[in-house]
């Protein structure tokens, strides 16, 4: 029986897909039924997926979706289904690398077309309603592609098969399991310094993404193999991007990514995800460097966090949108009048901190960055500086705002309560920790039978949850249990990772599925091996299988994790720029750090100590001065004394003499 002839979004939990519920188009969402309808009809399938903060998502909304004339051609020729690829990244994994495969450039909105049984056979990106920009016009492609589905049927479907087979190989395929080295890490990032853009920080060329998983390599190397040109690479790329307009300078916050080589025009877009990673890199380079640019930031993309993106709930909302009334950037950018008429005799000081950049093609209002002087004058006068970008705050909070959209995604808040906490107990805020804390219960709250939803709008939950989800709730327990010290977190932590092996694991306990073993509409069940903007599936279950074994002292788990980045790594041997994510997670494997403090919680000195060199392959442990119960081991099943302060360092089975001293555990720390 098929689906009712109109547009079924409407009860959709995704904004994104709320978005279209009033289009022309029959749109349905990914569902057994929707499928169904396409068997039954026996007609191709058109899949649409995007995102809601996508700009060029919008684009080809406006033009074409909500056109009565193409939205007629659709109708008659297709059965038309759209995704949220924040809901369903399952699925846009699949047909992006179909798209790949047949040698064309990904991107949103991704647009494919699928036979009635939801194998691809062509797609594309964004197509214009009208011929433009090299691309032809979109009824011309619906045209073509339904006359070439009616003339080549048999030959369209086989390729289909072909096509599905290589995708299934490439996305689950089982490859045998790789010695782990560090020679992985050092060739990485040694390729990925030799791509790095030294005029101007990140990868040469444009467009110009953070590509936090590339940056977390080369922190690895110096902080593993002492290459100080690594480091360096992550602070300069760093401190380019936070003084170009793909930062918000008055806000607070990161863009996706810029349009140029000089992070100057972004697509204004906000992820959490971004900005968590974000947070999480500057902190390190803050532990290393002391340079106030670095806290100022992390501060300012927390109140923006805090201000901007948590929901009634404590949970974090998934990203804002590029456009607001309809233009892109028109909410962040600034004439000089409006400057000077919000800032009136303080102007003058605003542009000596601050320029308005509108380069050559960019037809928005200017955009506000900084020279490289300006920024490090700025970080020595924020002083002065912070009071006038209050100012702007405040005459840009009346503007019509960019949408949000409003649903927490599971994996990316564990992404955020984890920066969160650690940059909270880097820089002594406990109110950032307070709010981890809550965003996590939320999600632990929303839990039904025992597991994670993947999405929440709401009253409105997405279940099951994906592999990610689990991997990134068990880390921001970790980071709440280092922060807190709380045992409730470290026992969630072993709870999520139960979840984790009963619906993911795959049958030889080799690694996981990203979608659960009762997901009944994914074409092809796959690992999540490939990094996207954020580090894939399988490197964060390796981070936080590593980690939680170093927390409890559990040799099973080890084992586990052990077999797992194995295996992993095997899997992404060939693909090493694409699985960075693997690499760096199977680098904290070879050499997992363990620091046990016993301290007064109210007077400690070491404990300080700890919490301001943050190291991601180290896992902390504080336990009070007397205590007699939840004493972690250290390696080989030795209980630290807990009559007298004291550290312990241990790098895998081996722990080095207490240390007692403050100073000397500063040493300790900062050189390993």
């Amino acid at each position: 029986m098929t689906l009712p002839a109109r547009n079924l979004l409407a009860e959709e939990a995704s904004p994104y897909l709320q978005q279209h519920s009033d289009n022309p188009v029959h749109w349905r969402g990914w569902s057994p039924a929707a499928l169904a309808e396409a068997k039954e009809l026996r007609r191709p399938i058109l899949l649409s997926i995007g995102y809601a903060a996508c700009h060029w998502c919008h684009v080809m909304a406006h033009e074409s979706f909500e056109n009565d004339a193409v939205a007629a051609v659709m109708n008659r020729l297709y059965v038309n289904i759209k995704v949220d690829r924040e809901e369903r990244p399952d699925i846009d994994q699949i047909y992006m690398a179909a798209l790949h495969a047949m040698g064309e450039q990904g991107g949103w909105p991704l647009t494919m077309f699928l036979t009635p049984d939801g194998k691809p056979f062509w797609g594309g990106t964004y197509f214009p309603r009208e011929a433009r920009y090299g691309r032809p016009g979109f009824i011309q492609v619906l045209e073509a592609v339904d006359k070439a589905w009616r003339e080549k049927q048999r030959s369209l479907a086989e390729s289909a098969d072909g096509l599905t087979t290589h995708v299934e190989q490439r996305l689950a395929g089982a490859k045998g399991k790789a010695v782990l080295d560090r020679d992985a890490l050092a060739d990485l990032a040694g390729r990925i310094d030799g791509m790095i853009d030294r005029d101007l920080g990140g990868l040469r060329g444009a467009p110009k993404f953070p590509n936090a998983p590339f940056m977390h390599t080369l922190w690895l190397s110096w902080l593993r193999d002492g290459h100080a040109a690594h480091r360096d690479a992550v602070l300069f790329s760093l401190e380019k991007m936070l003084a170009g307009g793909i930062y918000d300078h008055v806000g607070g916050g990161l863009s996706r990514y810029s349009t140029d080589a000089e992070w100057l025009v972004p697509h204004f877009e906000k992820m959490l995800y971004d900005n968590a990673q974000l947070i999480r890199l500057c902190n390190w380079a803050y532990a290393a460097t002391g340079d106030g640019l670095f806290r100022i930031r992390i501060e300012e993309t927390v109140a923006w966090l805090l201000r901007e993106m948590r929901a009634d709930s404590g949970a974090f909302a998934a990203s804002l949108d590029a456009d607001s009334d309809g233009k892109e950037g028109l909410f962040y950018t600034w004439s000089r009048d409006e400057v000077e008429t919000a800032l009136g005799d303080d102007s003058a000081a605003f542009f000596s901190w601050f320029e308005l950049a509108a380069p050559d093609g960019w037809e928005g209002k200017p955009i506000i960055c900084q020279s490289q002087a300006q920024q490090r004058a700025g970080v020595a006068g924020y002083a002065q500086v912070a009071p006038l970008k209050a100012k702007l705050l405040a005459v840009r909070e009346q503007r019509v705002r960019p949408g949000r959209d409003g649903k927490a995604l599971t994996d990316w808040n564990g992404l955020m309560i984890a920066a969160l906490a650690e940059a909270g107990r880097s820089l002594a805020r406990r109110d950032w920790i307070d709010a981890a804390a809550k965003a996590f219960a939320h999600i632990v709250e929303a839990s039904r039978d025992g597991r994670l939803p993947h999405s929440m709008l709401g009253a409105k939950k997405l279940f099951p949850a994906l592999s990610s989800d689990y991997a990134a709730m068990i880390n921001a327990a970790i980071a709440l249990f280092e922060a807190t010290g709380d045992p409730a977190y470290s026992d969630r932590a072993r709870h999520f990772t139960d979840a984790l092996d009963r619906w993911h694991q795959d049958a030889d306990k080799t690694g996981y599925w990203l979608t659960a073993s009762d997901s009944g509409d994914v074409p092809i069940r796959i690992r999540g091996d490939v990094d996207e903007a954020i580090p894939s599936a399988t490197s964060q279950i390796v981070e936080a299988l590593v980690r939680l074994s170093s927390l409890t002292g559990d040799l099973n788990l080890w084992q586990k994790a052990w077999t797992t980045a194995e295996h992993a790594m095997g899997r992404a041997a060939q693909h090493a720029y694409g699985q960075a994510g693997i690499v760096n997670a199977c680098a904290v494997a070879l050499e997992p750090l363990k620091l046990v403090v016993i301290d007064k919680p109210d007077s400690s000195s070491l404990v300080p100590v700890a919490n301001r060199n943050p190291d991601p392959r180290r896992v902390d442990i504080v336990v009070p001065l007397g205590a007699g119960t939840n004493r972690p081991s250290l390696p080989g099943g030795v209980l630290p004394p807990t009559d007298k302060p004291g550290a312990w360092f241990c790098t895998g089975q081996v722990c080095l003499p207490v240390v007692t001293d403050a100073s000397e555990l500063e040493k300790l720390l900062r050189r390993n």
